[in-house]
């Protein structure tokens, strides 16, 4: 028996909605990677771009565990002395809830020519529940939240 590797024909890309709205921030990110790569399929293949477009709404309502909103802070240089900067993650949530869920999507994503692909045309991320993507008939997708304490 040969082993299974998909080719351009085999490939269907589907289009999810999720909604972050109570979701952990973490066990979001990591099914919307999974989504994103194929994973969830049985066609998947680590060279090929055989996964679906994802959808998340409500951005702004994601929920960060523990202490993270107050201690939580993403690093950034420009790659002179002295101008680094901390952004916490609080104000970021607050100005651009979209570039937290993409920077943690990204984190989980491997660090590969197919990763920045896609997150460029894979991943559509919304602060409220309305987005533009009605026409492509996105099905819901529900995040696996049974673990997480209150």
């Amino acid at each position: 028996m040969k082993t299974f590797s998909a080719t351009p024909a085999d490939i269907s890309h589907d289009w999810h909605v999720v909604d972050a709205d109570g979701v952990p921030l973490g066990r979001l990110a990591s099914t919307v990677a999974q989504l994103i790569r194929g994973k969830h399929k049985p066609t998947y293949t680590p060279h090929m771009d055989g996964g679906d477009f994802v959808v998340v709404v409500n951005a702004s309502k994601v929920k960060l565990t523990g202490r993270k909103m107050e201690q939580k802070t993403y690093f950034k240089h420009t790659g002179y002395m002295g101008h680094e900067s901390h952004t916490a993650v609080k104000d970021l949530l607050a100005k651009h809830p979209d570039r937290v869920i993409e920077k943690a999507v990204y984190g989980m994503l491997p660090k590969t020519s197919l990763a920045k692909q896609h997150l460029r045309g894979k991943l559509k991320v919304y602060a409220t529940a309305e987005h533009p993507h009605a026409a492509q008939q996105p099905k819901p997708f529900t995040v696996n939240v049974s673990k997480v304490k209150a």
